[in-house]
């Protein structure tokens, strides 16, 4: 398990990013999905990232070093229809500029709430992502929420909304139950010792 885990900076300006000096994992997904509950479930600690009852509390993106192997990068929530467009548009600039950005991107993980049924803005940021070809997975969170035909459902409901090429790896996972997370972390892992 992970041994030190070192909050780097938040950046609110893509000049201020840190220099690309370990290989990148970066977490992105709309508010309200449980994308820091993830996080710290995948780093098993409580509180690394901030878990807020807020939606859209990650207003930068945030970099973690761990263990000096990698670094964790936590990208703001999106979609969120209390924040402002200006903020809205900030946030879209911050997303798109650190994914464009040369840097060692191992995985770009995109986190969505199993409840919900995939919109225009989810299935543009897939489009976006498979354009700029950066390597990524899809966590479908809060399968606790849901029976198991439920999930079966949703699954093929991302697959379909998505159009999502079958080599594209899924996870399934519970932050609450912890369930679905060794699995995940194995496989970021994999990608972050290749």
């Amino acid at each position: 398990m992970f041994k030190k885990i070192e909050f780097i900076k938040s950046i609110y300006n893509l000049k201020d990013l840190p220099p690309p000096e370990f290989p990148e994992i970066a977490f992105l997904g709309r508010s309200n999905v449980g994308k820091s509950s993830l996080i710290n479930a995948f780093l098993n600690r409580k509180n690394i990232a901030r878990v807020s009852s807020t939606p859209g509390f990650t207003k930068a993106i945030n970099f973690f070093r761990v263990d000096y192997l990698f670094y964790l990068v936590d990208l703001p929530g999106y979609g969120f229809a209390k924040v402002s467009p200006k903020m809205q548009k900030k946030w879209k600039y911050l997303i798109e500029g650190y994914l464009k950005a040369v840097r060692d991107l191992r995985l770009l993980i995109l986190i969505f709430d199993i409840r919900r049924t995939p919109d225009i803005m989810d299935t543009k940021l897939i489009e976006f992502v498979n354009f700029i070809k950066k390597t990524y997975c899809i966590v479908l969170n809060k399968i606790d929420t849901l029976s198991k035909n439920e999930i079966k459902k949703q699954i093929e409901i991302y697959k379909k909304i998505f159009n999502l090429d079958p080599k594209i790896p899924l996870f399934l996972t519970s932050c609450k139950e912890k369930e679905g997370i060794e699995t995940f972390r194995k496989f970021i892992l994999s990608k972050i010792r290749s």
